[in-house]
């Protein structure tokens, strides 16, 4: 841990990080497009362990060196690949990839004030995903986002006027836009990977449902199962949402009310104690929730067997 803050450093301007790494000034301060290859290659050496940027990061790489770890697994994927980190979050140096071609987008949130994207931008999950959770494209993806990014290399290389921020703003609508397109293939394209997290998001709650003291340790929280998958809670909301159509929170109720209904059915358990038995500080929210989701009452559910 001591080590870690040794090596923390917050970049609080694009302009911070430009001089850091030793690159050119930027041209506009609250955004910068910068690509790294052969002729204009990044020096890893420069970067800081650890590091906190108050301003958008979207990393794309063009080309992977070898195998790049996703989940806990690694995979092979060569066409390249994009990252997304808000702002504020703690990034960690990347060991088991070698890049040699990147694209890197810094936007500074008040490059996006009084237009619609300053508030439809923290509406995109995946700037929540970890980093291990990256966007991986097909060669034919890879050429639309090559494609934006070009647009946005010639307008920050041209003479700044007054539609510049207005094209810039677009530009970057445009590439969130692919990116959540591509993220949804993507989460049907891995589908055995995430049917095996599926599987286990079921063994978790089967596991803690089954075990005497579901009481003690209460509901399960998207977090708590997130933790234990080793997924970020937004990834696998947004990947269980792809399959099953619910998110994690409704997952997690799905499988607590059918619990629910096993007991009310087959034991002669109160009201209260079910809901104690389920975890429920207060057995007037477990009723609330079973009516939510059931459209009658524990008692009314009970009743209909008799």
């Amino acid at each position: 841990m001591k080590k870690k803050k040794e090596n923390l450093k917050r970049f609080r301007s694009i302009s911070e990080i430009h001089q850091a790494f030793g690159m050119p000034k930027p041209r506009h301060p609250l955004i910068s497009l910068t690509h790294f290859d052969e002729s204009n290659p990044f020096n890893p050496e420069k970067a800081p362990v650890y590091d906190v940027m108050e301003f958008y990061k979207i990393a794309f790489t063009t080309e992977n060196r070898g195998r790049m770890k996703y989940g806990q697994n690694y995979y092979d994927f060569n066409e390249g690949s994009m990252i997304f980190i808000a702002p504020d979050q703690l990034i960690g140096n990347s060991e088991d990839s070698d890049e040699n071609s990147s694209y890197i987008l810094l936007i500074h949130p008040d490059f996006l004030l009084s237009y619609p994207l300053a508030k439809k931008i923290k509406q995109y999950g995946y700037f929540s995903y970890a980093v291990n959770e990256a966007l991986h494209l097909s060669d034919d993806e890879k050429q639309i986002i090559i494609s934006v990014y070009r647009i946005m290399e010639l307008e920050l290389d041209s003479r700044v006027d007054e539609f510049s921020q207005e094209v810039m703003i677009a530009q970057i609508e445009l590439l969130l836009s692919y990116a959540n397109r591509f993220y949804k293939r993507q989460f049907l394209t891995r589908k055995i990977l995430n049917d095996d997290l599926l599987q286990k998001l079921e063994e978790i709650l089967d596991h803690h449902y089954r075990m005497d003291e579901p009481p003690i340790q209460g509901i399960p929280t998207v977090q708590s199962i997130a933790d234990k998958l080793n997924t970020s809670p937004g990834y696998l909301s947004d990947m269980l949402r792809s399959i099953t159509g619910q998110n994690t929170r409704q997952f997690i109720h799905h499988k607590l009310i059918g619990k629910a209904k096993e007991l009310l059915s087959a034991t002669d358990l109160s009201i209260g104690e079910v809901a104690y038995q389920l975890g429920f500080e207060h057995p007037q929210s477990f009723s609330k929730l079973f009516r939510i989701k059931t459209n009658m009452s524990p008692v009314e559910f009970r009743q209909s067997f008799k």
